[in-house]
């Protein structure tokens, strides 16, 4: 919770920070780029919170991984660096993303489907999420081949559940129950 807490604040100074300068689209960029390879990497994970991996190495670590980072990037990792707390360098990220987003009233949706969406599709669900919420969206599709067919859309705390998967699990309650 505490660190949460610490990469709101962080997330909240960078995004400041960004928007006197002109650059927070540029850092909303770095942060989607940051957040997406700590969340997919488990080898990225570990190198951030190792007290082993000196972190002179992770600096030059992570300016090797992410080689098109603006000054105000490559002053966040220094910043948490220098603080001791560039294990939660993935979660500032994450939290700067939403920060943004928040302040352009566009938010994520997330698609969880068997197969990847088509454009057509893709534009469809856009337009159902833009007209629910009334605000921009960007569409985050993940493909989970064990939800069957069908679809899970999530946007912010809502989430709505169209799978086989999850059909054929309320048959399954139903028919126990009788």
């Amino acid at each position: 919770m505490a660190q949460i807490r610490a990469a709101i604040r962080y997330a909240k100074a960078v995004l400041d920070l960004a928007k006197e300068q002109n650059s927070a689209e540029v850092v909303h960029t770095n942060m989607k780029s940051i957040a997406n390879a700590v969340e997919a990497s488990e080898e990225l994970k570990d190198m951030l919170v190792s007290a082993v991996i000196p972190t002179a190495m992770k600096k030059s670590a992570l300016l090797a991984i992410f080689t098109d980072l603006d000054k105000l990037s490559v002053n966040l990792i220094d910043t948490l660096i220098s603080n001791k707390r560039i294990n939660i360098l993935g979660t500032v990220a994450q939290q700067y993303t939403e920060l943004f987003n928040e302040g352009e009233s566009k938010q994520v949706a997330t698609v969880t489907s068997a197969v990847p969406l088509t454009e057509e599709l893709n534009a469809k669900v856009l337009a159902k999420v833009e007209e629910l919420t009334g605000k921009d969206a960007e569409i985050i599709n993940v493909v989970d081949e064990s939800i069957l067919g069908g679809f899970i859309l999530r946007v912010g705390d809502i989430q709505y559940d169209a799978s086989i998967a999850n059909k054929l699990n309320k048959l399954k309650r139903e028919f126990t129950l009788n």
